[in-house]
């Protein structure tokens, strides 16, 4: 029998044109006074922007402008950022990271591919497993998931969760902490599996699209949460009881006009501006397999305006009407996914199997639904954040709020971080005095 043989192909080839034009990385702290300019040029490839932009997101920093040019196979953008309060990036480390990630060594050793984490410095998480649950969202649906891994002795190490039109998602890295049992581990991952199924399910005849399952790779969370909600064509909307999340001051703008003379789609965003809002616009059109090559960026006080031009990855523009239908409900999505309007809040305790079932069987009780939610461990100690609403989706109340403080503040620091602005402030003035506290230990975490 002939034996046949196919082409061969260098695995350094990959990365043959980024080790002769590497990427040049400057970050600029003397031009402008009040912000600090990250400047990356370098060749251009597929979904170079995301990347770029994913960097900057998962230091928390803020964008305020931003120019964008791809065209001629070059790819060279500035970015104006600052950090959380509004400062120039001073931290040498933040820095050193930018440069490392951004540059010739991010590049050809895989960063920007294989970080699946949300900040940078934070502690690995070691061994862990991933699962990935879409549903319908209802009161209480994340205490039932986490209790089905507390009675299974699994600790959530880190988890995301984002609802959005009458859809949960949620992606949660797992521990297994209980070694007496390992032997039975893979038939105890089994059994949670099914149970999540049961439960996202809800009824029988549920054809909702709900399902639980353990992920494989490590894909970018943020980026991994918008994939789900665009499969599961979240978009579509139709889910009324869901509106209340969503002011009207809120609503995204989004228009597409046709720049004939360059050959471009031009997508328009106006909408309030807030974190992470060009990350999750780029994701959107980048996992719609739409390539940018000139955008502008700009925040003025509490609105933003951002302006892409673009073309489908086949060199195609936007031509017939349900494209572009498509892309304006797509981006609308994205941009409202991460909205969360009312009451928030941070707790911080030691790391547990159970804690993340605790505190959401504590909301349950009270009548609130979780609309976000966030699980981060850093050591020893998890800090974890929840937006959260009424079950009918009216503000919560005070009182409720001070139920909370004294159910959970009992053994864990609760930090109240945005106070629905319908609810009466208390007379004891007990919630500024919790919120003071945890600040300053959640500056002894960050150190």
């Amino acid at each position: 029998m002939a034996r046949s043989y196919g082409p061969y192909f260098d695995p350094e080839y990959e990365t043959l044109s980024i080790r002769i034009n590497p990427p040049r990385v400057s970050v600029d702290n003397v031009t402008c006074k009040d912000c600090t300019l990250v400047k990356v040029d370098s060749i251009n490839k597929p979904g170079i922007l995301l990347e770029v932009v994913q960097i900057l997101s998962d230091l928390d920093l803020v964008i305020t402008k931003a120019y964008i040019s791809s065209d001629g196979g070059w790819f060279m953008d500035v970015f104006h950022v600052t950090d959380q309060h509004g400062n120039k990036v001073t931290d040498n480390n933040t820095i050193g990271h930018i440069e490392k990630a951004l540059g010739p060594e991010g590049y050809t050793s895989g960063i920007l591919k294989t970080c699946p984490g949300r900040k940078v410095g934070e502690n690995s998480m070691g061994d862990y497993t991933t699962i990935e649950l879409i549903g319908r969202d209802r009161p209480g649906l994340l205490s039932e998931i986490s209790a089905v891994l507390a009675n299974l002795h699994f600790n959530v190490a880190a988890a995301e969760v984002w609802t959005h039109n009458g859809r949960i998602a949620c992606v949660l890295y797992i521990n297994d902490n209980c070694s007496s049992l390992d032997e039975d581990e893979e038939s105890r991952l089994c059994v949670m599996e099914e149970q999540l199924n049961n439960i996202l399910r809800g009824r029988e005849d549920d054809e909702s699209g709900a399902h639980a399952t353990f992920s494989v790779g490590s894909t970018h969370v943020d980026r991994r949460l918008h994939q789900m909600f665009f499969a599961d064509r979240d978009y579509e909307g139709g889910c009324l009881e869901m509106e209340i999340e969503y002011p009207p001051n809120s609503k995204p703008d989004v228009r597409i006009e046709s720049c004939v003379e360059k050959g471009y789609s031009v997508v328009s965003v106006s909408c309030k501006d807030r974190a992470k809002l060009m990350f999750d616009i780029v994701c959107t059109l980048t996992d719609m397999q739409y390539a940018v090559f000139h955008a502008t960026i700009s925040s003025d006080g509490p609105s933003a305006s951002q302006e892409y031009f673009i073309r489908h990855m086949d060199g195609c523009t936007l031509e017939s009407e349900a494209e572009k239908e498509k892309v304006v409900k797509c981006i609308e999505a994205a941009i409202r996914r991460r909205i969360s309007e009312g009451f928030s809040f941070e707790l911080c305790a030691k790391d547990r199997v159970g804690l993340l079932s605790e505190v959401t069987r504590v909301l349950r009780e009270n009548g609130l639904s979780v609309t976000r939610a966030g699980v981060t461990t850093i050591g020893e100690k998890a800090k974890n954040f929840f937006y959260v609403r009424d079950a009918s989706g009216n503000p919560v109340e005070m009182k409720t709020i001070e139920r909370l403080r004294e159910e959970i503040g009992q053994t864990m620091m609760l930090n109240v971080k945005k106070v629905p602005t319908s609810a009466k402030a208390p007379e004891t003035g007990g919630l500024a005095k919790t919120s003071f506290f945890f600040g300053g230990l959640l500056e002894k975490f960050r150190t």
